[in-house]
């Protein structure tokens, strides 16, 4: 059930070009540090969902923190990792408009949420009280028997494959797997995930000025995989019956 699961206060379409959707985005974050107001995001990645939970398009690039990257015993991105990256700046206002409109749903969604707050703090901008839904706390209501509700360890649990643990876009299409695991499951609260998804079309999103699609950098260009070449990873899914 969702009933004491998701949280936010009270527009719409296909967000497949940043102009805001209906559905969920699915939001994850490294970070050099546990703390949102003492460390900086280091890699960024968003799923988005339609209402149905199925995959629209998704997003990520790895950032300049403007300091050390932090553990990368733990996510992996070395300090030269980003160097030529795009600044949280650069991006900031693309982000916004990928959100407006929909749930943000992460494992453990109120820390990605908080380094959100952050970040764009750091820019004069008010990150809105949107409304969320977490697919970790969603666990003790889908996954009762799991002792630690881990992504790795709920992926497990509900069938679901492997995926890249501990990077942006790996952990982001997991937990989103995992929220389409939770909904399939879960008819009879239709209403209650009708209601947050609701509140998140009714919610007022700041505007920030853009000047489009921004520039990304990935783990792959960082290591010489396929050359420097900045690009946007925006990528549509195709639908059946699609050329």
């Amino acid at each position: 059930m969702l009933s004491g699961r998701f949280q936010g206060s009270p527009r719409a379409g296909r967000a497949v070009s940043g102009t805001g959707g209906t559905g969920y985005a699915v939001v994850d974050l490294e970070a050099t540090g546990p703390n949102p107001k003492r460390h900086r995001v280091v890699e960024v990645a968003v799923v988005l969902l339609d209402r149905d939970c199925r995959v629209e398009g998704e997003f990520s690039t790895l950032l300049d923190p403007a300091g050390p990257v932090g553990p990368t015993h733990i996510h992996g991105i070395a300090g030269h990792d980003t160097e030529g990256a795009p600044a949280f700046a650069d991006i900031a206002p693309y982000l916004l408009r990928l959100l407006h409109g929909r749930v943000l749903v992460g494992h453990h969604v109120n820390c990605d949420r908080g380094f959100l707050v952050g970040e764009y703090s750091r820019l004069g901008v008010v990150f809105p009280d949107v409304p969320t839904l977490c697919t970790m706390r969603l666990a003790a209501d889908h996954l009762p028997a799991l002792a630690t509700p881990s992504l790795r360890a709920c992926c497990a649990a509900a069938g679901l494959p492997a995926y890249a643990e501990h990077t942006a876009l790996g952990d982001a299409h997991a937990a989103a797997a995992l929220l389409g695991h939770y909904a399939a499951r879960d008819r009879l609260e239709e209403r209650a995930w009708n209601q947050v998804l609701l509140e998140a079309v009714g919610l007022q999103w700041p505007v920030m000025a853009s000047g489009g699609v921004p520039r990304t950098w990935h783990r792959s260009d960082a290591r010489g995989l396929k050359g420097n070449v900045w690009r946007s990873h925006m990528v549509p899914v195709a639908r059946k019956g699609s050329a």
